[in-house]
């Protein structure tokens, strides 16, 4: 059975929905990008009618931060609001029906959100921008992507950290396994991924694990969707010395890239136009310093196999 059949046996499609790992995972629409998107929409109209944050707020009774957050996505509005705000920039009945619901669709939950309780908001919110992504570029110094794990290399990853709570550790594998479905959708996500070489030789979940993992990485660097590069403990310094990052793009020319750094309770979003492009700068950077993507997985397979 060659790997694209193999991935394509994780998936059972039945309607609009599909089990990956057990857990069901819906094809509707993202609420998060249906959050952020109702969340341009009304930046777009508030700037159409000349309204600035402060007197925005002013006129609400809210705070100045309330309205750039709901404006970034990074809270809700509730219904009641939503009318109010809308008009107060004297949008017309068509936007205004458009825009309530978009908002109802984006309360809507995602197959993700039924972990809530045991998974970081960030790493939701992560969960659902990555989902709609159509190109995905990561850089990892100490671990494999999420994207890329086994199952038993995520469960000794995730135990570290949750050794007395198994179906805690249990519910996080199935999540981080039912993520890997944006590999094999039509159109499948684009993804880059570049790991220090420290990645390779940390032997996590024990050797025979880690044997399998990086068999894994060999295997999934076939598919055409997915490029692999290591970088070498020879570079020395680099760009990226902070730790890891993730750039996301999207098909939707309106939806802005995002960056998302994850740390060890939570994670954190950076959106402005400078910070991506630093990211971005770094990425190419640790691109242009690794191994090339041929030599980076003949050198994966030679570490599997003990021979580097």
């Amino acid at each position: 059975m060659n790997l694209q059949v193999q991935f394509d046996a994780m998936l059972l499609h039945s309607g609009g929905a599909m089990m990956v790992y057990g857990v069901q995972v819906t094809t509707k629409a993202n609420p998060t990008v249906l959050r952020r998107q109702l969340g341009t929409e009304l930046r777009r109209m508030r700037e159409q009618a000349k309204r600035t944050v402060a007197w925005t707020a002013e006129q609400l009774g809210w705070s100045e931060s309330k309205v750039s957050r709901v404006e970034t996505a990074h809270i809700g509005i509730r219904r009641p609001d939503l009318e109010r705000l809308l008009a107060l920039y004297g949008v017309s009945d068509v936007e205004r029906d458009r825009l309530i619901s978009m908002a109802q669709q984006a309360r809507q939950r995602a197959w993700w959100e039924v972990y809530g309780d045991t998974l970081f908001s960030s790493y939701e919110t992560y969960i659902g921008f990555e989902a709609e992504a159509s190109s995905i570029r990561t850089f990892e110094p100490t671990i494999v992507p999420g994207l890329l794990q086994t199952a038993e290399y995520a469960k000794a990853v995730i135990r570290v950290d949750y050794p007395d709570d198994p179906d805690l550790v249990s519910q996080r594998v199935s999540v981080r396994m039912a993520r890997q479905e944006i590999l094999t959708r039509d159109p499948a996500a684009q993804f880059w991924a570049i790991l220090d070489e420290t990645v390779l030789r940390r032997p996590i979940g024990g050797p025979h694990v880690m044997r399998r993992q990086l068999m894994r990485l060999v295997e999934v660097s076939e598919l055409s969707m997915i490029t692999i590069q290591v970088l070498p403990m020879s570079v020395g310094a680099h760009r990226a010395l902070a730790g890891s990052f993730v750039l996301l793009e999207f098909p939707n020319a309106t939806e802005h890239p995002l960056v998302y750094c994850e740390g060890m309770t939570g994670g954190v979003f950076r959106s402005k136009p400078d910070e991506v492009s630093r990211y971005r700068d770094s990425f190419e950077s640790l691109r242009a310093a690794s191994m090339d993507p041929q030599c980076s997985v003949e050198f994966i397979a030679a570490v599997a196999q003990g021979e580097k």
